[in-house]
């Protein structure tokens, strides 16, 4: 996943709000979001990468949640390990972050953003295996950890927060879903599925050629030359219910191939929970 943002208890009646989008190589195999299972027993609902077995977003029925984005770079060496492990890792866990973060040996793994989280004990963290103040360096740093609290926070291919364009337009888009009951998904489907490039003057510095700065700047992907670009968008909403919480995952998978799509919840594969 290269794109998301979220809202952490900034609605009391909708504690949780994540808006996403995954971009990939078209020929690396995916399963669309389903229920499954680790090795372990632990279930795990969320789209899956059928070449390593990881995932970029998963929650389980606990109430634990992870989601992952890479972090840009000139150059990719080889990694040991699969980032998308650190997600189900967190999942089938039931330690806190400390525990966890002890297990992690950041250069396995290629450079990284994690979020994870524990909705019921209202635990959340970043954490990164590079300088939240120097991203794009070629080597780990050690694992870097930061609290979150309330508000709504942003992640693409930098560090957390880092205000890139598309990463501003999609909190704002949270923002505004958080506040418009009756058309609450309208803002973040035209911010999940803009394809305009920012201006060169705004584009980030992160080692990339230009043009491919350019082609990657805006929310939605298309680089049809390099056969990449965004797979799929995700909406996951919690909200206060009778009893517990429910909660409510939408995915769209896109075609390369056509155009734009639009996000609405009849087109949308979608799962529920209830924590």
């Amino acid at each position: 996943m290269c794109l998301m943002a979220f809202a952490l208890n900034a609605d009391p009646a909708q504690p949780l709000l994540i808006a996403s989008n995954r971009d990939e190589f078209f020929e690396r195999p995916t399963a669309p979001l389903h229920r499954w299972f680790l090795d372990d027993g632990t279930e795990v609902l969320g789209g899956r990468d059928l070449r390593d077995g990881g995932t970029w977003l998963g929650l389980s029925p606990r109430g634990r949640v992870a989601m992952l984005t890479n972090v840009r770079q000139a150059l990719q060496a080889p990694a040991q390990r699969s980032r998308g492990e650190l997600v189900t890792r967190w999942l089938q866990g039931d330690g806190d972050v400390q525990r966890f973060a002890a297990g992690i040996e950041p250069a396995a793994y290629g450079a990284f953003n994690l979020v994870v989280g524990d909705f019921h004990a209202g635990a959340w963290h970043w954490l990164g295996n590079r300088d939240p103040e120097a991203p794009h360096t070629p080597q780990a740093s050690g694992l870097h950890r930061q609290t979150l609290g309330a508000g709504i926070h942003g992640l693409s291919n930098a560090s957390l927060n880092t205000p890139w364009p598309k990463t501003q337009r999609l909190k704002a888009a949270v923002g505004a879903s958080l506040v418009s009951a009756s058309d609450w998904l309208s803002p973040l489907a035209h911010a999940l599925t803009s394809d305009q490039p920012v201006p060169d003057a705004e584009l980030p510095c992160t080692g990339v050629p230009m043009d491919l700065e350019r082609s990657l700047s805006s929310p939605f992907v298309r680089m049809a030359d390099r056969a990449y670009g965004t797979r799929t968008s995700q909406v996951i909403s919690v909200r206060a219910a009778a009893q517990g919480f429910a909660v409510t995952v939408h995915e769209w998978t896109h075609d390369p191939a056509a155009p734009v799509p639009r996000l609405a919840p009849e087109h949308a594969r979608t799962e529920t929970l209830v924590w």
